[in-house]
């Protein structure tokens, strides 16, 4: 089956992640949210624009903060130094920008690391940055915010999974009662908190947070050398933490579910799925994909190997080193839950950070979200 990227995939403007230039800000506030995770730093500048934002301004740097913390349980200088040298760069930004409006936050790695305390320290030191460590069901519940528009209007089952570099957040929704219009919106109405659901709307029926990511989970497993031996080891290890996840023993509904994959892995394989030498998030984003397809483009890399992986350029040079432990992850998840309609979402913590601030403030309107008609 072909793959389909379909109408409401644009929800976000075409260039409302990694814009190729700065653009120049007009009048209007202005609204920053930065994401400190496992293994980037990523910041999005942006105005709101009707019923969705404009970005104004980006950045992306791939710090590697959790390197050596499964070993350690603590975030190393050199990890420490690099970060704070990324923040200092999103500080010059917001200043460019006069930027008043922002949410900073910091997830998997921060949580674990007991030497966290102080590094935020250092944070406001250095930089002056006000940035906080965020649970897991708040990193959960913004990553499923930030794919409202994705959801159709026939989904009464809808999981959102969220691949980061330090955990792996998996979100299951029952949207049974939920008028089929007003599914979208309802998913955007959870970032009041996954408990006390309303009258005819979204119902979590559960959600967990696993502490494997791309990056905890290669370090797990970086002493295997055969790499398909250490592919195996990786998505039996990470099936066995999603015992504890209450839709692990019903495997998909027959009808009316949706899964929705937010991550460099799930944009990784659906550009490798492309044939995309240069990755273009408007061919992505959105994008559906099935089980089988996803199988096949992850036995590619595995025949790829090592050397093959790090010279593909459809993977590219940041990615390679992770890419075979999030693609472990993800063909567990296709395994236990197979679909025929895993919808690919290039949007994620900083756009639900900046969902969740507009519609706070009222300047972006959650009854604009149209979603997905198909």
């Amino acid at each position: 089956m072909a793959p389909r990227r379909p109408a409401g995939a644009d929800a976000f403007p075409r260039n409302a992640v990694e814009p190729s230039g700065t653009r120049q800000p007009e009048d209007g506030g202005l609204y920053a949210a930065l994401d400190l995770g496992t293994n980037s730093c990523r910041m999005l500048i942006a105005r709101p624009a009707g019923s969705q934002f404009q970005v104004v301004d980006s950045f992306s740097k791939p710090v590697q903060l959790g390197q050596g913390l499964e070993a350690s349980g603590r975030l190393s200088r050199s990890s420490m130094a690099r970060t704070v040298h990324a923040l200092q760069v999103c500080k010059r930004k917001l200043e460019q920008h006069k930027v008043r409006k922002m949410r900073m936050v910091a997830t998997e790695a921060c949580r674990r690391a007991r030497n966290s305390r102080d590094f935020m320290r250092t944070i406001r030191r250095e930089t002056g940055l006000p940035i906080e460590i965020i649970s897991a069901e708040e990193e959960a519940r913004l990553a499923v915010i930030s794919c409202a528009p994705l959801v159709s209007h026939k989904t009464e089952t809808l999981m959102v999974v969220d691949i980061g570099g330090g955990s792996t957040e998996l979100v299951w929704i029952d949207l049974e009662d939920v008028e089929p219009k007003e599914r979208p919106r309802a998913i955007m109405r959870l970032s009041d908190g996954f408990g006390n659901p309303r009258p005819g709307g979204a119902r979590v029926v559960d959600w967990i947070s696993v502490p494997l990511g791309v990056a905890t989970l290669r370090d797990q497993f970086a002493d295997v050398e055969d790499d398909q031996g250490r592919f195996a080891l990786m998505s039996w290890f990470f099936e066995e933490a999603l015992a504890n996840f209450t839709p692990y023993a019903d495997g998909s509904p027959d009808e009316g579910f949706q899964i929705i994959g937010t991550s460099g892995t799930v944009t990784t394989v659906a550009a490798s799925f492309l044939g995309l030498r240069r990755y273009d998030r408007t061919k992505v984003d959105g994008l559906e994909m099935t089980s089988e397809q996803i199988d096949r483009v992850i036995h590619s890399y595995l025949q790829l190997g090592p050397d093959g992986r790090r010279a593909d350029p459809r993977i590219g040079r940041e990615r390679h080193a992770l890419i075979m432990s999030g693609a472990a992850i993800l063909q567990t998840l296709m395994r236990v839950w197979p679909t025929t309609r895993l919808s690919v979402a290039d949007r994620g913590l900083r756009e639900g950070l900046l969902y969740a601030q507009m519609v706070r403030d009222g300047v972006l309107k959650p009854e604009g979200l149209n979603g997905v008609a198909s």
